[in-house]
């Protein structure tokens, strides 16, 4: 009687240059925990420097691997069909004042858009509209209405990228980090795809 084992490939993992990867990095397995240690030490991929910093493994690879040392055993997959693993490339930190550079030119953009935002939709011109229709009085300067506003935007701010600096308000993630994990997960689908072109163009060659 074949013995059945249910393998589900992780997303992505990460290790270091030159790392030996074991299905056990790559795969979470359901099986008897002798057979599951077994496999988990099967070496499925020697990370190069001609590697890069992307690689990506296929199910059908796993389990020819685990198929040479157990041939009798049945094997179901669940979930993705592959894995991405992402070599830890060193990167060059940034020198201070190039950080600082940085930082006051994003500042400096950010103050300009919402400036500009302002003169365009005549944000003055309401609050004087609006100063006057309340109090009766035409001012220049509607300063009860400006300073408000202005502290309540940068809270509004606060509230919708939930984050004060490094400090997250709750749990919900932000817009931002919704978007990036979007970009994250499109990016991925991308590697994958190309990763499966560039395989059948190496079997179509040989």
């Amino acid at each position: 009687m074949e013995k059945s084992i249910y393998v589900r490939m992780r997303h992505r993992v990460l290790v270091q240059p030159n790392a030996t990867v074991k299905i056990g990095q790559i795969m979470q397995i359901s099986a008897e925990e002798k057979v599951a240690e077994e496999i988990k030490n099967i070496v499925i991929y020697q990370v190069s420097k001609k590697d890069k910093n992307i690689v990506v493994i296929d199910v059908m690879k796993v389990i020819d691997q685990i198929r040479r040392r157990f041939p009798q055993i049945d094997i179901q997959t669940v979930g993705p069909a592959q894995t991405i693993i992402e070599v830890a490339i060193k990167k060059k930190r940034f020198a201070p004042a190039l950080f600082i550079a940085v930082w006051f030119l994003l500042f400096v953009g950010a103050a300009l858009t919402m400036m500009n935002f302002h003169e365009d939709v005549s944000m003055r011109e309401v609050h004087l509209r609006i100063y006057t229709m309340i109090t009766g009085d035409v001012v220049p300067k509607p300063l009860l209405f400006q300073i408000p506003y202005s502290l309540g935007l940068g809270l509004g701010m606060i509230l919708f990228f939930n984050h004060f600096f490094r400090k997250r308000l709750n749990e919900e993630p932000s817009p931002l980090e919704v978007e990036m994990f979007n970009y994250q997960q499109d990016l991925d689908n991308y590697l994958i795809l190309t990763e499966n072109k560039e395989s059948m163009k190496h079997i179509d060659d040989n």
